[in-house]
């Protein structure tokens, strides 16, 4: 039964590994993998000497640590008040309705949230405007881009992450919910003492697990959303990479700083899991 598996991981995955060789190489097409001059390290020294790398890794490690740390509060406090909700067909239309725009690309998406967003006919400016408030461009101004950015994922995601936690909450006792009102506490010293607690292994592991995405600040959403207006606060590694390799068609350097990404999330997923299993009991074999 894991054999076809097995052979789509290994044509998929592991095959493609070959062509981390055009890291170490100038690689010219009509040669070939083996037929290019190999450089060495050449390729690496290059690109951490470009005027831009570093901030764009900052970008990158800015905009995916927001995106964890949101993508935890956020989802944790919708679902504790989804859970305090006691007619079952609302706590439904409200799962449904925030859960969405999850199942929607980020290219519908990006599409829309210009639209929305857009400083002169957009919906955000046009209710900014009520309040005497000047069109912000969103999209094209380097101090609201990254937020922006951060915000529209968190929108469109923590429906799913909910549910998470929503199932979680139902793992807890009710005695002790029952127990607690006997004694005296009120919603929010139940939350505290009952609530937070009972959910907090599932808090530490989605945590944990989440340290291994700090390198990947979401390709999709920036690649629809950004402009060159915005490179200085929006560019990531991965949309560097596009544009080195794809638009330049630079592979070897291109192929240098993905294998340099690949690397460090590599270590940070190890370490991820590590903390996982040492934390919260997780592992996966």
């Amino acid at each position: 039964m894991l054999v076809p598996g097995i052979i789509l991981v290994f044509i998929y995955s592991y095959i493609p590994m070959v062509g981390s060789i055009m890291a170490f190489e100038k690689y010219i097409p009509s040669k070939g993998l083996f037929g290019s001059k190999w450089v060495g390290l050449k390729n690496f020294h290059y690109l951490f000497n470009m005027p831009d790398f570093y901030q764009v890794l900052w970008n990158t490690v800015f905009i995916a640590v927001l995106k964890i740390i949101f993508g935890l509060i956020v989802p944790i406090t919708i679902a504790i008040l989804l859970n305090e909700i006691g007619k079952s067909i609302v706590k439904r239309w409200v799962q449904t309705l925030i859960y969405l725009p999850h199942f929607l690309s980020w290219v519908i998406l990006g599409g829309v949230m210009i639209d929305i967003l857009s400083p002169s006919n957009g919906l955000v400016n046009q209710f900014l405007g009520f309040f005497s408030i000047k069109p912000i461009f969103f999209l094209g101004d380097n101090d609201w881009f990254p937020f922006t950015i951060i915000l529209s994922d968190i929108w469109k995601e923590f429906g799913f992450s909910t549910i998470v936690y929503l199932a979680a909450l139902t793992t807890i006792n009710p005695s002790l919910y029952e127990a607690a009102v006997i004694d005296g506490a009120n919603r929010w010293k139940q939350t505290w003492s009952i609530t937070l607690p009972g959910i907090l292994p599932v808090i530490i592991l989605m945590a944990t697990l989440s340290l291994g995405n700090v390198l990947n600040a979401g390709f999709d959403q920036i690649f629809n959303l950004y402009s060159p207006l915005v490179y200085e606060s929006g560019d990531i590694l991965d949309t560097l990479i596009y544009r080195i390799g794809l638009i330049d068609a630079q592979y070897g350097v291109a192929t240098a700083l993905g294998l340099f990404k690949s690397l460090i999330s590599f270590a940070l997923v190890s370490i991820s899991y590590w903390l996982a299993y040492k934390i919260a009991d997780y592992r996966i074999f």
